[in-house]
Protein backbone atom coordinates (compact mmCIF):
# COMPACT_ATOMS: atom_id res chain seq x y z
CA UNK A 1 0.00 0.00 0.00
CA UNK A 2 3.05 2.54 0.89
CA UNK A 3 4.82 1.51 -2.25
CA UNK A 4 1.55 2.39 -4.25
CA UNK A 5 1.38 5.52 -3.14
CA UNK A 6 4.73 6.51 -2.95
CA UNK A 7 5.08 5.68 -6.54
CA UNK A 8 1.39 7.15 -7.71
CA UNK A 9 1.77 9.73 -10.55
CA UNK A 10 -2.00 10.90 -10.07
CA UNK A 11 -2.48 14.67 -9.05
CA UNK A 12 -5.63 14.09 -6.58
CA UNK A 13 -3.54 13.51 -3.67
CA UNK A 14 -1.78 16.72 -4.39
CA UNK A 15 -5.13 18.58 -4.60
CA UNK A 16 -6.70 17.61 -2.40
CA UNK A 17 -3.73 17.92 0.39
CA UNK A 18 -3.86 21.60 -0.86
CA UNK A 19 -7.90 21.98 -0.02
CA UNK A 20 -9.75 19.54 1.84
CA UNK A 21 -7.60 17.21 3.47
CA UNK A 22 -6.14 19.87 6.17
CA UNK A 23 -9.91 19.98 7.45
CA UNK A 24 -10.26 15.89 7.35
CA UNK A 25 -7.56 15.54 9.50
CA UNK A 26 -8.38 18.14 11.66
CA UNK A 27 -11.92 16.82 12.01
CA UNK A 28 -9.99 13.06 12.64
CA UNK A 29 -7.97 14.70 15.19
CA UNK A 30 -10.87 16.41 17.08
CA UNK A 31 -12.67 13.61 17.03
CA UNK A 32 -9.93 11.24 18.67
CA UNK A 33 -9.78 13.71 21.33
CA UNK A 34 -14.01 14.28 21.74
CA UNK A 35 -14.29 10.69 22.16
CA UNK A 36 -11.36 9.28 24.40
CA UNK A 37 -12.25 12.62 26.85
CA UNK A 38 -15.71 11.29 26.86
CA UNK A 39 -14.86 7.78 27.17
CA UNK A 40 -12.54 8.04 29.77
CA UNK A 41 -15.03 10.40 31.65
CA UNK A 42 -17.74 8.04 31.42
CA UNK A 43 -16.00 5.00 32.33
CA UNK A 44 -14.25 6.35 35.02
CA UNK A 45 -17.29 8.03 36.85
CA UNK A 46 -18.76 4.79 36.23
CA UNK A 47 -16.31 2.26 37.21
CA UNK A 48 -15.29 4.69 40.39
CA UNK A 49 -19.47 4.44 41.60
CA UNK A 50 -19.23 0.66 41.24
CA UNK A 51 -16.60 -0.14 42.78
CA UNK A 52 -15.92 1.94 45.47
CA UNK A 53 -19.44 3.35 46.36
CA UNK A 54 -23.01 1.52 47.58
CA UNK A 55 -24.44 2.88 44.72
CA UNK A 56 -28.47 1.63 44.42
CA UNK A 57 -28.80 -1.22 41.87
CA UNK A 58 -24.95 -1.87 41.70
CA UNK A 59 -24.88 -5.66 40.31
CA UNK A 60 -27.48 -4.62 37.98
CA UNK A 61 -25.64 -1.65 36.62
CA UNK A 62 -22.77 -3.67 36.59
CA UNK A 63 -23.41 -5.88 33.78
CA UNK A 64 -26.34 -3.44 32.01
CA UNK A 65 -22.41 -0.94 31.76
CA UNK A 66 -21.06 -3.59 29.58
CA UNK A 67 -23.83 -4.01 27.24
CA UNK A 68 -23.11 -1.04 24.43
CA UNK A 69 -20.16 -2.81 23.02
CA UNK A 70 -23.11 -5.13 21.39
CA UNK A 71 -24.87 -2.36 19.69
CA UNK A 72 -22.70 -0.83 16.50
CA UNK A 73 -22.46 3.09 17.05
CA UNK A 74 -23.94 3.70 12.94
CA UNK A 75 -27.22 2.30 14.27
CA UNK A 76 -27.38 3.84 17.38
CA UNK A 77 -26.51 7.20 15.15
CA UNK A 78 -29.64 6.39 13.02
CA UNK A 79 -32.09 6.03 15.97
CA UNK A 80 -30.54 9.12 17.67
CA UNK A 81 -30.88 11.32 15.01
CA UNK A 82 -34.54 9.94 13.67
CA UNK A 83 -35.18 10.71 17.79
CA UNK A 84 -33.87 14.03 18.28
CA UNK A 85 -33.71 15.69 14.64
CA UNK A 86 -35.91 18.92 14.04
CA UNK A 87 -38.81 16.39 12.48
CA UNK A 88 -38.14 13.87 15.39
CA UNK A 89 -40.80 13.27 17.97
CA UNK A 90 -38.70 15.03 20.67
CA UNK A 91 -38.37 18.61 19.27
CA UNK A 92 -42.12 18.26 17.86
CA UNK A 93 -43.32 17.72 21.26
CA UNK A 94 -41.44 20.78 22.13
CA UNK A 95 -42.55 23.03 19.58
CA UNK A 96 -46.21 21.69 20.52
CA UNK A 97 -46.03 22.54 24.07
CA UNK A 98 -43.57 25.52 24.28
CA UNK A 99 -45.71 27.07 20.59
CA UNK A 100 -42.24 27.40 18.89
CA UNK A 101 -42.89 28.10 15.00
CA UNK A 102 -39.20 28.18 14.17
CA UNK A 103 -35.29 27.11 14.98
CA UNK A 104 -35.46 30.46 15.78
CA UNK A 105 -37.61 30.13 18.83
CA UNK A 106 -35.39 28.04 20.60
CA UNK A 107 -31.96 26.05 21.11
CA UNK A 108 -31.63 22.24 20.57
CA UNK A 109 -28.46 20.41 20.76
CA UNK A 110 -27.77 19.56 17.16
CA UNK A 111 -26.50 15.74 16.76
CA UNK A 112 -25.69 15.93 13.01
CA UNK A 113 -22.06 17.24 13.65
CA UNK A 114 -18.48 16.41 14.93
CA UNK A 115 -19.45 16.67 18.99
CA UNK A 116 -22.74 14.69 18.08
CA UNK A 117 -20.74 12.00 16.53
CA UNK A 118 -18.26 12.11 19.32
CA UNK A 119 -21.16 11.62 21.70
CA UNK A 120 -22.54 8.57 19.91
CA UNK A 121 -19.62 7.08 19.52
CA UNK A 122 -18.47 7.84 23.20
CA UNK A 123 -21.95 6.19 24.38
CA UNK A 124 -20.89 2.97 22.52
CA UNK A 125 -16.95 2.50 23.52
CA UNK A 126 -17.03 3.54 27.22
CA UNK A 127 -17.07 0.15 28.01
CA UNK A 128 -13.54 -0.20 27.13
CA UNK A 129 -12.40 2.23 29.74
CA UNK A 130 -15.47 0.86 32.51
CA UNK A 131 -14.10 -2.17 32.21
CA UNK A 132 -10.56 -2.30 32.30
CA UNK A 133 -11.00 0.54 35.25
CA UNK A 134 -13.01 -1.23 36.92
CA UNK A 135 -11.06 -4.43 37.04
CA UNK A 136 -7.99 -1.76 37.96
CA UNK A 137 -9.94 -0.62 41.02
CA UNK A 138 -10.84 -3.61 42.35
CA UNK A 139 -7.36 -5.25 42.06
CA UNK A 140 -5.64 -2.45 44.14
CA UNK A 141 -4.28 -2.76 48.03
CA UNK A 142 -6.68 -1.65 49.72
CA UNK A 143 -3.90 -1.16 52.90
CA UNK A 144 -2.62 2.08 50.40
CA UNK A 145 -6.45 3.59 50.19
CA UNK A 146 -6.51 3.14 54.27
CA UNK A 147 -3.29 4.88 54.84
CA UNK A 148 -4.16 7.54 52.48
CA UNK A 149 -7.38 8.02 54.76
CA UNK A 150 -5.28 7.95 58.11
CA UNK A 151 -3.32 10.40 56.33
CA UNK A 152 -6.21 12.84 56.32
CA UNK A 153 -7.43 12.27 52.76
CA UNK A 154 -10.73 12.70 52.33
CA UNK A 155 -12.35 10.00 50.05
CA UNK A 156 -12.06 13.12 46.82
CA UNK A 157 -8.64 13.45 47.85
CA UNK A 158 -7.76 9.64 48.04
CA UNK A 159 -10.01 9.19 44.75
CA UNK A 160 -7.54 11.93 43.09
CA UNK A 161 -3.92 11.04 44.43
CA UNK A 162 -4.12 7.80 44.63
CA UNK A 163 -6.69 5.42 43.20
CA UNK A 164 -6.65 6.98 39.82
CA UNK A 165 -2.57 7.17 39.85
CA UNK A 166 -2.32 3.85 40.39
CA UNK A 167 -5.04 2.58 37.51
CA UNK A 168 -2.57 4.64 35.07
CA UNK A 169 -1.79 1.49 32.69
CA UNK A 170 -5.72 0.97 32.61
CA UNK A 171 -6.61 4.39 31.62
CA UNK A 172 -3.61 4.33 29.18
CA UNK A 173 -4.46 0.94 27.49
CA UNK A 174 -8.10 1.52 27.40
CA UNK A 175 -7.83 4.91 26.14
CA UNK A 176 -5.56 3.58 22.61
CA UNK A 177 -8.38 1.07 22.38
CA UNK A 178 -11.06 3.56 22.21
CA UNK A 179 -8.69 5.82 19.85
CA UNK A 180 -7.93 2.57 17.53
CA UNK A 181 -12.21 2.27 17.65
CA UNK A 182 -12.57 5.59 16.78
CA UNK A 183 -10.27 6.22 14.12
CA UNK A 184 -11.65 2.93 12.68
CA UNK A 185 -14.66 4.06 12.46
CA UNK A 186 -16.28 4.68 8.84
CA UNK A 187 -20.48 4.47 9.13
CA UNK A 188 -21.08 6.78 11.50
CA UNK A 189 -19.26 9.72 10.72
CA UNK A 190 -20.13 9.16 7.24
CA UNK A 191 -23.87 9.05 8.37
CA UNK A 192 -23.22 12.44 10.07
CA UNK A 193 -21.32 13.80 7.06
CA UNK A 194 -18.39 14.53 9.26
CA UNK A 195 -15.34 14.48 7.14
CA UNK A 196 -12.44 12.68 8.19
CA UNK A 197 -9.41 10.45 6.74
CA UNK A 198 -11.45 7.28 6.96
CA UNK A 199 -14.29 8.72 4.72
CA UNK A 200 -11.70 10.07 2.78
CA UNK A 201 -10.28 7.47 2.00
CA UNK A 202 -13.35 5.67 0.58
CA UNK A 203 -14.68 8.24 -1.20
CA UNK A 204 -11.42 8.99 -3.27
CA UNK A 205 -11.11 5.28 -4.27
CA UNK A 206 -15.16 4.44 -5.00
CA UNK A 207 -16.24 8.45 -5.81
CA UNK A 208 -12.93 9.20 -7.81
CA UNK A 209 -11.77 5.85 -8.61
CA UNK A 210 -8.19 6.98 -7.86
CA UNK A 211 -6.46 3.65 -6.15
CA UNK A 212 -3.10 4.77 -5.91
CA UNK A 213 -4.56 8.07 -4.02
CA UNK A 214 -6.90 6.38 -1.51
CA UNK A 215 -3.52 4.08 -0.95
CA UNK A 216 -1.56 7.36 0.06
CA UNK A 217 -4.24 8.62 2.59
CA UNK A 218 -4.42 5.09 3.47
CA UNK A 219 -0.55 5.66 4.46
CA UNK A 220 -1.12 8.95 5.97
CA UNK A 221 -3.63 7.31 8.45
CA UNK A 222 -1.64 4.52 9.44
CA UNK A 223 1.36 6.74 9.89
CA UNK A 224 -0.72 8.52 12.21
CA UNK A 225 -1.94 5.30 13.81
CA UNK A 226 1.69 4.13 14.50
CA UNK A 227 2.01 7.49 15.83
CA UNK A 228 -0.27 7.14 18.47
CA UNK A 229 0.77 3.69 19.39
CA UNK A 230 3.75 4.16 19.70
CA UNK A 231 3.98 6.98 22.20
CA UNK A 232 1.24 5.02 24.25
CA UNK A 233 3.88 2.41 24.79
CA UNK A 234 6.39 4.54 25.36
CA UNK A 235 4.35 6.54 27.92
CA UNK A 236 2.85 3.07 29.89
CA UNK A 237 7.19 2.09 29.93
CA UNK A 238 8.22 3.58 32.97
CA UNK A 239 5.06 3.09 34.46
CA UNK A 240 4.56 0.38 37.22
CA UNK A 241 1.52 -1.47 38.21
CA UNK A 242 0.76 -2.36 42.18
CA UNK A 243 -0.42 -5.61 42.77
CA UNK A 244 -1.18 -7.44 45.96
CA UNK A 245 -3.75 -9.98 47.16
CA UNK A 246 -3.08 -8.94 50.79
CA UNK A 247 -6.34 -7.28 52.35
CA UNK A 248 -8.02 -6.65 49.12
CA UNK A 249 -11.30 -6.52 50.66
CA UNK A 250 -13.47 -3.44 49.30
CA UNK A 251 -14.31 -0.60 51.77
CA UNK A 252 -17.09 1.15 50.00
CA UNK A 253 -18.46 4.75 50.34
CA UNK A 254 -21.70 4.87 52.37
CA UNK A 255 -23.66 7.71 49.99
CA UNK A 256 -26.06 9.58 51.54
CA UNK A 257 -29.75 9.09 49.72
CA UNK A 258 -29.28 12.06 47.57
CA UNK A 259 -25.80 11.08 46.68
CA UNK A 260 -26.91 7.36 45.99
CA UNK A 261 -29.82 8.85 43.89
CA UNK A 262 -27.19 11.28 42.07
CA UNK A 263 -24.99 8.55 41.44
CA UNK A 264 -27.44 6.00 40.18
CA UNK A 265 -28.86 8.29 37.63
CA UNK A 266 -25.61 8.77 36.42
CA UNK A 267 -25.08 5.25 35.84
CA UNK A 268 -28.73 4.82 34.48
CA UNK A 269 -28.49 6.96 31.98
CA UNK A 270 -25.19 5.33 30.60
CA UNK A 271 -27.22 2.50 30.86
CA UNK A 272 -30.33 3.33 28.68
CA UNK A 273 -28.49 6.00 26.34
CA UNK A 274 -25.68 3.20 25.80
CA UNK A 275 -27.84 0.30 25.44
CA UNK A 276 -31.77 -0.29 26.36
CA UNK A 277 -32.86 3.15 25.22
CA UNK A 278 -31.64 2.64 21.30
CA UNK A 279 -32.33 -1.58 21.81
CA UNK A 280 -35.85 -0.84 23.05
CA UNK A 281 -36.29 1.20 19.72
CA UNK A 282 -35.29 -0.97 17.35
CA UNK A 283 -37.57 -3.84 18.86
CA UNK A 284 -40.60 -0.93 17.88
CA UNK A 285 -39.35 -1.43 15.06
CA UNK A 286 -39.23 -4.59 14.22
CA UNK A 287 -42.81 -5.28 15.92
CA UNK A 288 -44.09 -2.27 13.72
CA UNK A 289 -42.50 -2.92 10.37
CA UNK A 290 -40.79 -6.92 10.36
CA UNK A 291 -42.52 -8.79 7.92
CA UNK A 292 -41.79 -12.29 6.75
CA UNK A 293 -40.69 -11.48 3.54
CA UNK A 294 -38.10 -9.18 5.16
CA UNK A 295 -36.45 -12.02 7.45
CA UNK A 296 -36.27 -13.96 3.89
CA UNK A 297 -34.46 -11.49 2.73
CA UNK A 298 -32.19 -10.79 5.01
CA UNK A 299 -31.65 -14.64 4.99
CA UNK A 300 -28.82 -14.59 2.51
CA UNK A 301 -26.95 -12.40 3.79
CA UNK A 302 -27.40 -13.86 7.48
CA UNK A 303 -25.84 -16.75 6.22
CA UNK A 304 -23.07 -15.14 4.57
CA UNK A 305 -22.02 -13.37 7.67
CA UNK A 306 -21.92 -16.63 9.79
CA UNK A 307 -19.98 -18.21 6.67
CA UNK A 308 -17.58 -15.18 6.87
CA UNK A 309 -17.49 -15.23 10.72
CA UNK A 310 -17.44 -19.04 10.76
CA UNK A 311 -14.18 -18.61 8.77
CA UNK A 312 -12.87 -15.49 10.72
CA UNK A 313 -13.19 -17.32 13.59
CA UNK A 314 -11.27 -20.71 13.35
CA UNK A 315 -8.74 -19.62 11.63
CA UNK A 316 -7.80 -16.97 14.07
CA UNK A 317 -8.05 -18.78 16.79
CA UNK A 318 -5.83 -21.63 15.24
CA UNK A 319 -3.55 -19.15 14.76
CA UNK A 320 -3.65 -17.66 18.13
CA UNK A 321 -2.71 -21.53 19.26
CA UNK A 322 0.17 -22.00 17.84
CA UNK A 323 1.53 -18.83 18.42
CA UNK A 324 0.98 -18.82 22.20
CA UNK A 325 2.03 -22.53 22.76
CA UNK A 326 5.01 -21.60 20.59
CA UNK A 327 5.81 -18.72 23.03
CA UNK A 328 4.65 -20.78 26.05
CA UNK A 329 7.29 -23.85 25.12
CA UNK A 330 9.96 -22.45 22.59
CA UNK A 331 13.59 -21.45 24.21
CA UNK A 332 14.55 -18.78 21.49
CA UNK A 333 15.02 -15.45 22.89
CA UNK A 334 12.51 -13.81 20.27
CA UNK A 335 9.65 -15.76 21.16
CA UNK A 336 7.25 -13.35 22.03
CA UNK A 337 7.87 -11.52 18.54
CA UNK A 338 5.60 -13.55 16.28
CA UNK A 339 2.42 -12.80 18.64
CA UNK A 340 3.11 -9.76 19.42
CA UNK A 341 3.55 -8.83 15.46
CA UNK A 342 0.44 -10.34 14.88
CA UNK A 343 -1.73 -8.62 17.74
CA UNK A 344 -0.60 -5.45 15.89
CA UNK A 345 -3.47 -5.87 13.22
CA UNK A 346 -6.31 -4.30 15.72
CA UNK A 347 -5.00 -1.08 15.62
CA UNK A 348 -5.78 -0.72 11.68
CA UNK A 349 -8.90 0.47 10.45
CA UNK A 350 -10.85 -1.93 8.77
CA UNK A 351 -10.81 0.53 5.26
CA UNK A 352 -7.46 0.85 5.57
CA UNK A 353 -6.44 -3.33 5.63
CA UNK A 354 -8.88 -3.31 3.04
CA UNK A 355 -6.64 -1.01 0.74
CA UNK A 356 -3.90 -3.08 2.22
CA UNK A 357 -5.23 -6.24 0.96
CA UNK A 358 -6.19 -4.39 -2.25
CA UNK A 359 -2.62 -3.35 -3.07
CA UNK A 360 -1.28 -6.81 -2.50
CA UNK A 361 -3.76 -9.56 -3.35
CA UNK A 362 -4.69 -7.42 -6.67
CA UNK A 363 -1.56 -7.68 -8.44
CA UNK A 364 -0.79 -10.81 -7.88
CA UNK A 365 -4.61 -11.98 -9.26
CA UNK A 366 -3.39 -10.11 -12.40
CA UNK A 367 0.17 -12.13 -12.38
CA UNK A 368 -1.48 -15.23 -12.12
CA UNK A 369 -3.47 -14.63 -15.59
CA UNK A 370 -0.48 -13.06 -16.94
CA UNK A 371 0.95 -16.61 -16.33
CA UNK A 372 -2.25 -17.97 -17.31
CA UNK A 373 -2.22 -16.24 -21.00
CA UNK A 374 1.16 -17.44 -21.53
CA UNK A 375 0.59 -21.04 -20.63
CA UNK A 376 -2.44 -20.99 -22.91
CA UNK A 377 -4.56 -21.84 -20.11
CA UNK A 378 -8.24 -20.65 -18.91
CA UNK A 379 -7.65 -16.98 -16.98
CA UNK A 380 -8.44 -17.72 -13.32
CA UNK A 381 -10.00 -13.84 -12.96
CA UNK A 382 -9.75 -12.61 -9.50
CA UNK A 383 -9.48 -15.54 -7.47
CA UNK A 384 -7.95 -13.34 -4.56
CA UNK A 385 -8.73 -9.87 -4.06
CA UNK A 386 -12.20 -10.95 -6.02
CA UNK A 387 -13.51 -13.64 -4.07
CA UNK A 388 -14.06 -13.68 -0.17
CA UNK A 389 -10.46 -14.89 0.37
CA UNK A 390 -8.71 -11.45 0.79
CA UNK A 391 -12.20 -10.41 3.01
CA UNK A 392 -11.38 -13.40 5.60
CA UNK A 393 -7.73 -12.45 5.29
CA UNK A 394 -8.60 -8.92 6.45
CA UNK A 395 -10.38 -9.63 8.88
CA UNK A 396 -8.36 -12.28 10.50
CA UNK A 397 -5.56 -9.70 10.42
CA UNK A 398 -7.73 -7.71 12.39
CA UNK A 399 -8.87 -9.59 15.06
CA UNK A 400 -5.95 -11.69 15.86
CA UNK A 401 -5.43 -9.84 19.15
CA UNK A 402 -8.43 -10.92 20.39
CA UNK A 403 -7.84 -14.31 19.80
CA UNK A 404 -4.67 -13.96 20.88
CA UNK A 405 -5.26 -11.88 24.09
CA UNK A 406 -7.97 -14.79 24.89
CA UNK A 407 -6.12 -17.59 24.54
CA UNK A 408 -3.28 -16.18 26.03
CA UNK A 409 -5.07 -15.58 29.40
CA UNK A 410 -5.81 -18.71 29.82
CA UNK A 411 -2.51 -20.38 29.35
CA UNK A 412 -0.83 -18.06 31.82
CA UNK A 413 -2.95 -19.95 33.97
CA UNK A 414 -1.88 -23.23 33.43
CA UNK A 415 1.05 -23.73 35.75
CA UNK A 416 4.46 -24.09 34.60
CA UNK A 417 5.39 -27.32 36.18
CA UNK A 418 2.41 -28.89 33.87
CA UNK A 419 4.91 -28.25 31.01
CA UNK A 420 7.29 -30.24 32.10
CA UNK A 421 5.45 -33.07 34.33
CA UNK A 422 4.23 -35.26 31.28
CA UNK A 423 7.58 -35.41 29.90
CA UNK A 424 9.06 -36.73 33.00
CA UNK A 425 6.63 -39.45 33.35
CA UNK A 426 7.74 -40.16 29.57
CA UNK A 427 5.01 -38.64 27.59
CA UNK A 428 6.10 -36.72 24.37
CA UNK A 429 4.80 -33.41 23.17
CA UNK A 430 1.92 -33.98 21.20
CA UNK A 431 0.39 -36.25 23.91
CA UNK A 432 1.23 -33.96 26.39
CA UNK A 433 -0.34 -31.30 24.19
CA UNK A 434 -3.50 -32.96 23.31
CA UNK A 435 -3.89 -34.71 27.02
CA UNK A 436 -2.91 -31.68 29.21
CA UNK A 437 -2.75 -28.03 27.80
CA UNK A 438 -5.71 -28.42 25.71
CA UNK A 439 -8.41 -29.48 27.29
CA UNK A 440 -7.55 -26.96 30.18
CA UNK A 441 -7.46 -24.07 27.34
CA UNK A 442 -11.04 -25.26 26.35
CA UNK A 443 -12.70 -22.40 27.87
CA UNK A 444 -10.03 -19.97 26.61
CA UNK A 445 -10.54 -21.62 23.17
CA UNK A 446 -14.21 -21.29 23.42
CA UNK A 447 -14.16 -17.77 24.25
CA UNK A 448 -11.64 -16.40 21.69
CA UNK A 449 -13.88 -18.25 18.98
CA UNK A 450 -17.00 -16.50 19.92
CA UNK A 451 -15.28 -13.01 20.40
CA UNK A 452 -13.65 -13.02 17.01
CA UNK A 453 -16.86 -14.24 15.72
CA UNK A 454 -19.10 -11.65 17.18
CA UNK A 455 -16.62 -9.14 16.04
CA UNK A 456 -16.61 -10.37 12.36
CA UNK A 457 -20.05 -10.58 12.59
CA UNK A 458 -20.37 -6.61 13.46
CA UNK A 459 -17.41 -5.47 11.07
CA UNK A 460 -18.64 -3.13 8.10
CA UNK A 461 -15.56 -0.97 6.95
CA UNK A 462 -13.69 -3.86 5.00
CA UNK A 463 -16.86 -5.94 4.49
CA UNK A 464 -18.28 -3.04 2.56
CA UNK A 465 -14.98 -2.56 0.35
CA UNK A 466 -13.85 -5.89 0.05
CA UNK A 467 -16.79 -7.78 -0.48
CA UNK A 468 -17.38 -9.79 -3.88
CA UNK A 469 -20.23 -8.99 -6.12
CA UNK A 470 -23.28 -9.88 -4.99
CA UNK A 471 -22.28 -11.04 -1.23
CA UNK A 472 -24.31 -8.95 1.21
CA UNK A 473 -23.91 -9.38 5.20
CA UNK A 474 -26.39 -8.61 7.81
CA UNK A 475 -23.97 -5.15 8.74
CA UNK A 476 -23.62 -3.78 5.07
CA UNK A 477 -27.47 -4.63 4.39
CA UNK A 478 -27.91 -2.99 6.93
CA UNK A 479 -25.70 0.03 6.30
CA UNK A 480 -27.41 0.08 2.80
CA UNK A 481 -30.96 1.27 4.29
CA UNK A 482 -29.33 3.14 7.00
CA UNK A 483 -28.17 5.46 4.18
CA UNK A 484 -31.20 5.23 2.02
CA UNK A 485 -33.13 6.26 5.22
CA UNK A 486 -34.93 2.60 5.50
CA UNK A 487 -33.71 1.41 9.15
CA UNK A 488 -37.28 0.18 9.55
CA UNK A 489 -36.52 -2.22 6.95
CA UNK A 490 -34.12 -3.43 8.17
CA UNK A 491 -34.44 -3.26 11.86
CA UNK A 492 -34.76 -6.71 11.63
CA UNK A 493 -31.15 -7.37 10.58
CA UNK A 494 -29.50 -4.79 13.45
CA UNK A 495 -31.57 -6.59 16.12
CA UNK A 496 -29.60 -9.89 14.80
CA UNK A 497 -26.17 -8.46 14.84
CA UNK A 498 -26.68 -6.75 18.07
CA UNK A 499 -28.13 -10.32 19.50
CA UNK A 500 -25.03 -11.67 18.24
CA UNK A 501 -23.06 -9.32 20.26
CA UNK A 502 -24.94 -10.13 23.57
CA UNK A 503 -24.49 -13.69 23.61
CA UNK A 504 -20.86 -13.75 24.20
CA UNK A 505 -20.62 -11.18 26.91
CA UNK A 506 -23.69 -12.69 28.83
CA UNK A 507 -21.44 -15.73 29.09
CA UNK A 508 -18.53 -14.50 29.38
CA UNK A 509 -19.42 -12.38 32.00
CA UNK A 510 -21.24 -15.18 34.02
CA UNK A 511 -20.62 -16.42 37.20
CA UNK A 512 -18.47 -19.18 36.03
CA UNK A 513 -16.12 -17.25 33.51
CA UNK A 514 -12.55 -16.43 35.07
CA UNK A 515 -12.06 -12.64 35.97
CA UNK A 516 -9.06 -12.13 33.36
CA UNK A 517 -11.70 -13.08 30.13
CA UNK A 518 -14.38 -10.47 31.31
CA UNK A 519 -15.05 -9.18 27.80
CA UNK A 520 -12.94 -8.86 24.59
CA UNK A 521 -11.77 -5.81 26.21
CA UNK A 522 -9.53 -7.27 28.44
CA UNK A 523 -8.47 -10.26 25.71
CA UNK A 524 -7.19 -7.40 23.28
CA UNK A 525 -5.59 -5.07 26.15
CA UNK A 526 -3.45 -8.57 27.27
CA UNK A 527 -1.91 -8.57 23.67
CA UNK A 528 -1.31 -4.55 23.55
CA UNK A 529 0.30 -4.99 26.89
CA UNK A 530 2.46 -7.51 26.24
CA UNK A 531 5.87 -6.17 27.83
CA UNK A 532 6.17 -7.21 31.41
CA UNK A 533 6.22 -4.36 34.18
CA UNK A 534 7.55 -3.92 37.30
CA UNK A 535 5.55 -4.80 40.46
CA UNK A 536 5.40 -3.18 43.84
CA UNK A 537 4.23 -5.23 47.28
Amino acid sequence: MLISALTSTSDLFLHLWQSVLPHYLLNTVLLAVYVVSLTLVFGVISAGLIVHTNIMGKKILRWLLILPLAMPAYIVAYLYTDLFDYAGPVQRALRSMFNWQSPQDYWFFDIRSLFGAACVISLVLFPYVYLLTRTAFEQQNQNLLRAGRLLGLSPKQNFIKLILPLARPALGISASLVLMETLADFATVQYFAVNTLTTAIYDTWLGYGDLPSANALASVLMLFIFAVVFVEQKARAAQSQQKSMINNQQQVIILSAGQQFSASCCCWFLAIAGFLLPFSLLLVMVFEYSTSAQFFSLLDSALNSLELALYVATIAVLIALVLVLFQRLSRDISKNLPIQISSFGYAIPGTVLAMAMLATFGPVDHSINDIAIYLQLPEPGLILSGTIFALAIALVTRFAAIANGAVSSGMKQIPANLDLAPASLGVNLKTSLAKVHLPLLKSSILGAWLLVFVETMKELPAVLLLRPFNFETLSTQVYQLISDEMLEQGALGAILIVLFGLFPIIWLNSSNAKTDKTTHTSSIANAFSSKKRPQRN
